[in-house]
């Protein structure tokens, strides 16, 4: 299991964790039953808070990607990924809905817009 933690990121390192776990899960990386590094583990070897990755932890618990037995640790939730990737892909389409109306609004073309998707989709490569 990789996770790549960005300091420079906006985004809270918690929700970095917690969000490519999901990535990882709904991609089938990581398979229903397998079990998580322990909180201390992960939070060790990301050289992060315990609290942090507690948070990561309870965050995906609390959507259902993971399980947790009390002196066992954290487990890849049994789920139906159709539906988690159907969310996401809705979550997607108003995003990308979003984009449209504020790339109208700054008149910014078809062909400008998806020259920038296409450059942002190599940079993430």
């Amino acid at each position: 299991m990789e996770l790549i933690i960005r300091n420079t990121s906006g985004q809270p390192i918690y929700d970095q964790i917690s969000s490519q776990l999901k990535a990882q899960i709904i991609a089938g990386t990581l398979q229903p039953g397998e079990a998580l590094p322990s909180i201390r583990a992960l939070a060790k070897d990301l050289k992060i808070s315990v609290i942090t990755t507690k948070r990561a932890y309870d965050e995906l618990e609390a959507e259902g990607f993971v399980t947790t037995v009390a002196g066992k640790g954290c487990f890849v939730a049994e789920k139906n990924l159709d539906l988690i990737r159907e969310q996401q892909l809705k979550t997607l389409e108003d995003h990308l809905s979003a984009a449209v109306e504020l790339s109208k609004s700054c008149g910014v073309g078809p062909e400008e817009l998806q020259d920038m998707l296409r450059i942002l989709l190599e940079e993430e490569s």
